[in-house]
């Protein structure tokens, strides 16, 4: 990190540039304690080995991947489907695209705004989620017999309150952190949390986004607490909970059916999965190319949302589909390190639960369609149609690129801090007046 000791002494025995041309002068903030010797800025050679961006570039660049890859596979997925419910082949693309530039705007504001600073309003926000899911049964938007949509099917309050809920338990769980081993001060409240969101989903019904709010929920009093006590007992009730949700209604009974039947023998699984499988032996290792693929015109149902990894699956085969497993398990690797050197607790609590809450809806879409999981209606960030799943997506990927902006200012300004501290003393024997050792060692 910094400069040989050659390199500083052809640096300062160099007679003939100025000081200000050998040391480029950026002072530090003051500090109590430190003289003006300390105050100097980094040389320009360590400088420049700080990234222009500040942020985690792999992540960026994995995301940039996610989505234009997603684009081109929703563009293939979604012509057909468009063009028999809307008339228009390119409705739901280019409804995509424009929310895709939504995303982007609120990505970058929430890159450049220190997420400490809107952290603080996590309350309104909330309240302001759990508002929308009441509005949603009264004014949603019935389609399929169910009211997960409002606004003329533009907003879609769940996939809100998955980023809402992890936001708010990341503060919640840092604030009272002292009092988490504590049932009633502890499980208790953030069970009511947690029912609460979950329970206005399932009314909907939404039962694949209500359970994914529930292991959300887990998932972080997991990562701040790591009481395996409580863990076990919020997930056994978070089994209890779901067990009554297959038994008293029949979609829960009759997924949970198809789901064994699959275990038992593929072609007794459901008329989804038996679809899916058919679309990835077509693709076989490469993929009938991009599309190309015949099954989203005559079996794949809903190609553009819950079938879309089948898709990737058949026009870009064996080879495509691991290398979405590879991107979004680089985003969660890259996450994970983001919280590992997060300036503060919060921070790292945000971090490791947006980035595992991204590679858990992905991971649930891509198990579904494989019967690996029961059926479940999540969507694939950045692949999958739907603009309010974009929009939270690529507000998680900015808050994320945020901390990790924060934690490299951060080790910057340590690094010229220690920089300045270590080399104050060079500083001052440089600033000895010659001679002056010599007229103090002994009287003439």
């Amino acid at each position: 990190m910094f400069h040989s000791m050659g390199e500083r002494s052809s640096l300062k025995t160099d007679p003939r540039r100025p000081r200000e041309a050998r040391w480029n002068y950026n002072p530090l903030p003051a500090s109590p304690g430190l003289g003006s010797t300390a105050e100097r800025a980094l040389p320009f050679k360590v400088r420049t080995r700080i990234s222009p961006l500040r942020v985690d570039f792999t992540l960026l660049l994995v995301t940039i991947f996610l989505v234009v890859f997603g684009m081109l596979i929703l563009f293939s997925a979604s012509h057909d489907y468009s063009f028999r419910w809307y008339g228009d082949p390119f409705r739901m693309f280019i409804r995509q695209l424009l929310w895709l530039g939504l995303g982007i705007i609120v990505a970058s504001v929430l890159v450049i705004v220190d997420y400490h600073f809107w952290m603080r309003y996590v309350l309104w926000i909330m309240l302001v989620t759990i508002l929308m899911l009441v509005l949603v049964l009264f004014i949603g938007d019935l389609r399929n017999g169910t009211m997960r949509t409002i606004f003329g099917g533009s907003i879609q309050p769940s996939e809100a309150a998955k980023l809402s809920i992890v936001v708010y338990l990341s503060a919640w769980l840092v604030s009272k952190r002292d009092l988490l081993n504590r049932f009633w001060k502890g499980l208790a409240p953030l069970s009511a949390i947690v029912g609460t969101v979950s329970g206005l989903i399932l009314i909907q019904p939404d039962l694949s986004a209500g359970f994914t709010i529930f292991i959300l929920g887990i998932m972080m009093f997991f990562l701040a607490m790591r009481d395996y006590r409580q863990i076990l007992m919020m997930l056994g009730f978070a089994l209890l909970v779901g067990l009554l949700i297959i038994s008293l209604t029949e979609k829960g009974k009759d997924r949970m059916k198809d789901y064994i039947n699959g275990l038992n023998d593929p072609g007794n699984a459901s008329h989804h999965v038996q679809r899916t499988y058919g679309a990835f032996a077509n693709g076989k290792w490469f993929g009938v190319g991009i599309d190309n693929s015949p099954s989203k015109y005559v079996s794949l149902p809903v190609p553009p949302t819950d079938s879309i990894f089948a898709v990737v699956g058949e026009e870009t085969g064996v080879v495509g589909s691991l290398t979405v497993i590879g991107l979004f398990t680089t985003l969660l690797w890259r996450g994970l390190a983001i919280a590992r050197k997060a300036p503060d607790e919060m921070g790292a609590l945000l971090a490791a639960g947006l980035s595992g809450w991204l590679a858990l809806e992905a991971f649930i879409n891509m198990a579904v369609v494989l019967n690996i999981l029961p059926f479940a209606g999540n969507a694939l960030p950045f692949f999958s149609a739907g603009g309010s799943n974009l929009v939270v997506s690529l507000a998680a990927i900015g808050i994320l690129l945020n901390i990790s902006r924060s934690s490299k200012e951060k080790g910057q300004q340590e690094g010229k801090l220690f920089y300045a501290v270590t080399h104050m003393r060079w500083w001052d024997r440089r600033g000895r007046v010659p001679g002056s050792r010599r007229a103090t060692s002994r009287p003439r």
